[in-house]
């Protein structure tokens, strides 16, 4: 079974998308943690984000993994463990950058796809383009959305759980850019899939999400 989750950030995706491959016994897979990662692989090697071309090439070459269970992922670049460097406000929006380069992006979808079919049991994969590029034909597709106040909201208090320094007011106008940049890029913006359920998280908790997920799957 292939679950595809797509929305904008702080919809609660990563989230729902650990409870539900917990819940099924499915991999799952952080698609956003494979852009940081690439992202990682061009500033590691001392190159501009904004020279696409070396970027392209960086990513190329790079060895990116995922292992483990939904709450203890590891991410590892090149053998390295960077679970936790990728985790940063800077790192999310190298990611951003990067995410919008084709080239890019073409290497994410290849790995994904092969990392999904190859799951024994199946598996959730959450994202931007999950349900419209990566797993048209996915199973089940959900497209998680909230009003943007809500999910800065949401990642502000995130950010402040783990220590991370930041405002509301810097959390919110990080959270419209990026919406600007998922939606506006030429290669697989951020659009609710064909046959996508779409779910407004601004007012609800994760289970009740959680539970209106898993009655979609059901049926």
């Amino acid at each position: 079974m292939i679950i595809a989750i797509d929305g904008p950030s702080g919809a609660g995706k990563s989230t729902l998308g650990k409870m539900l491959a917990k819940r099924l016994g499915l991999l799952y897979l952080d698609t956003g943690a494979m852009y940081r990662a690439a992202a990682m692989a061009a500033t590691n090697a001392g190159i501009s984000l904004d020279d696409q071309e070396r970027v392209v090439s960086a990513v190329n070459r790079a060895h990116i993994e995922l292992e483990g269970e939904p709450d203890n992922l590891l991410v590892s670049l090149d053998g390295e463990d960077v679970s936790a460097t990728i985790r940063t406000p800077d790192a999310a929006h190298a990611a951003s950058v990067v995410s919008t380069i084709s080239g890019v992006r073409q290497r994410m979808v290849e790995l994904q796809r092969s990392i999904g079919e190859s799951a024994p049991n199946g598996c959730v994969l959450e994202g931007r383009d999950i349900g419209s590029v990566v797993f048209p034909n996915a199973d089940v597709k959900f497209f998680l959305t909230a009003k943007t106040e809500a999910r800065a909201r949401r990642r502000f208090e995130e950010d402040n759980a783990k220590g991370r320094e930041t405002t509301y007011e810097k959390t919110l106008t990080e959270i419209i850019e990026r919406d600007r940049r998922d939606s506006t890029r030429k290669d697989s913006p951020l659009v609710r899939a064909d046959g996508a359920i779409k779910i407004d998280t601004s007012d609800l908790s994760l289970d009740e999400v959680f539970d209106i997920m898993l009655r979609h799957i059901e049926q």
